[in-house]
């Protein structure tokens, strides 16, 4: 599908704003500040449901009561959203959505400046980038996910109590086991899919025969929930007194290794960059693979952070997709 406009009341610092998107490349030029990245907020909120940075109190404008977005497609569809402060709701063919259907959800590649630190970022930051991308995979990943984070919560809020008795944990310990094993297969699998293409990718960038390798590391060693039940019960006297669950796929991380060393170290900034943009190539390239959709790319101002070869790069393999480009300046 192609995005043929996209208009923002009271979101962030907009009051108003109409961007008017053409089938291949839209730029948007503005100075730091001025609102360029809320536009794309926009568009992967409705789009895929939800913001990639903040929750709907922090992204109404301040001083206002609500915020509305629309996107229209070419072909005359619309989705709306909605937010009064207290609830958002995603209006498609005049009815009433609390979530985004499924088949309104469309494939985003999303490229922000920080994503070309990610081989040296947090792991919490790594397993945030891969979440995001994972959901896009699959639908049920983001569901068994929802519902891993919400037990993980109850079970770290019943940690903090005292004298609290293991019989309190059970039903979070059975949900973390179930939840947390189905998404330890599915990262397994999807690292060993972008695994698949990733150097091919790097090196028609790159020019070379440098390997490059993602390594999935986790707690979990048996990929099974009676396993993974019986880790959590072994380890509740510990857990009880850090007051926190200390074992589980909320620690897993994923490392980058370059011709077979560790990346953040071993890799230099120019490599580091082609790694990021055979990655975001790869991701594009499994996402038309898994939904039969051309993905929309969103590309924040990252231009600046590369070089003349690498957004030569970037422009030659997203060609056959429509790019909305953020930028401080002109990329002519």
């Amino acid at each position: 599908m192609i995005i043929k406009s996209i208009k923002l009341v009271n979101f962030r610092n907009h009051t108003k704003y109409n961007l008017e998107c053409t089938n291949e490349t839209s730029l948007i030029i503005g100075e730091n500040g001025s609102g360029k990245t809320s536009v794309l907020e926009a568009i992967y909120i409705l789009t895929r449901g939800k913001s990639f940075r903040a929750t709907d109190p922090d992204i109404i404008k301040r001083g206002t009561e609500f915020y509305r977005i629309e996107l229209q497609y070419q072909n005359g569809e619309k989705t709306v959203a909605t937010y009064d402060g207290k609830s958002k709701n995603f209006i498609i063919s005049d009815k009433k959505n609390k979530r985004l259907p499924k088949k309104n959800k469309y494939p985003i590649i999303l490229f922000l400046p920080s994503d070309l630190n990610l081989i040296s970022h947090s792991p919490g930051r790594r397993r945030d980038y891969y979440d995001r991308i994972f959901s896009q995979f699959n639908e049920q990943y983001a569901v068994s996910l929802s519902k891993y984070e919400k037990a993980l919560k109850q079970r770290n809020e019943l940690l903090k109590e005292d004298n609290l008795s293991q019989d309190k944990l059970f039903s979070w310990n059975i949900m973390l086991s179930k939840y947390g094993t189905d998404i330890y297969k599915l990262r397994k699998q999807y690292i060993n899919e972008i695994n698949q293409q990733l150097t091919d990718v790097y090196r028609s960038i790159a020019n070379n025969q440098d390997e490059i390798n993602i390594i999935y590391k986790s707690d979990l060693k048996n990929p099974s929930s009676d396993s993974y039940l019986k880790q959590l019960e072994d380890n509740f006297t510990k857990d009880s007194y850090l007051g926190h669950t200390s074992f589980g796929i909320h620690r897993d991380d994923y490392i980058f290794y370059f011709n077979h060393k560790p990346a953040d170290g071993s890799a230099s900034r120019g490599e580091t960059r082609s790694v990021i943009l055979a990655l975001k190539f790869t991701e594009a390239n499994l996402l038309k693979q898994k939904n039969n959709q051309t993905p929309v790319i969103l590309l924040d101002d990252v231009f600046s952070e590369l070089d003349e070869a690498r957004r030569k790069s970037l422009i030659k393999n997203f060609k056959n997709n429509q790019v909305i480009i953020t930028s401080v300046e002109s990329t002519d």
